[in-house]
């Protein structure tokens, strides 16, 4: 297990949603504090279905902070028409998702959880070592 995953992990046991967990332990390689990170990344809880309070959402919290980190990584910050473009970025997002499909059987928080089947695809700590492991390699890939 690698040290991000480690640092994942202990986030979600902190009480991070999955989305922050992952993220979050990416703060240092874009010079981003932890706090920002942490609030950026709260809206992005997909498990949060169960309290109906809060608004359904249906890609799982653990890629979508792996696609974030994609974004940073990849995006220039701006429309000035610099390469790479906003849709080379969607193309290694979506590269990146369907590898986390791959793996899991799905990019869905409630096919993961199994709500509708009643048996889970894998728990939320697999989501997160897996995301992380993901963006890691992507990471690797961009600086090679």
């Amino acid at each position: 297990m690698s040290k991000k995953v480690e640092q994942a992990m202990a986030f979600h046991d902190k009480g991070y949603n999955c989305a922050q967990a992952v993220a979050c332990s990416f703060c240092e390689e874009f010079g981003i504090d932890q706090e920002t990170m942490f609030r950026v990344s709260e809206g992005f809880a997909a498990n949060k279905f169960r309290n109906q309070k809060r608004i359904e959402l249906h890609m799982c919290g653990a890629v979508t902070g792996m696609l974030m980190v994609i974004g940073m990584e990849n995006s220039v910050g701006n429309l000035d028409g610099k390469k790479p473009s906003k849709g080379d970025t969607y193309k290694k997002a979506k590269a990146y998702a369907q590898k986390f499909k791959e793996m899991e059987g799905s990019y869905y928080c409630r096919e993961l959880k199994g709500v509708a089947t009643g048996t889970p695809l894998v728990p939320c700590s697999q989501c997160i070592a897996n995301a992380v492991e993901l963006t890691e390699q992507y990471l690797a890939s961009e600086k090679a």
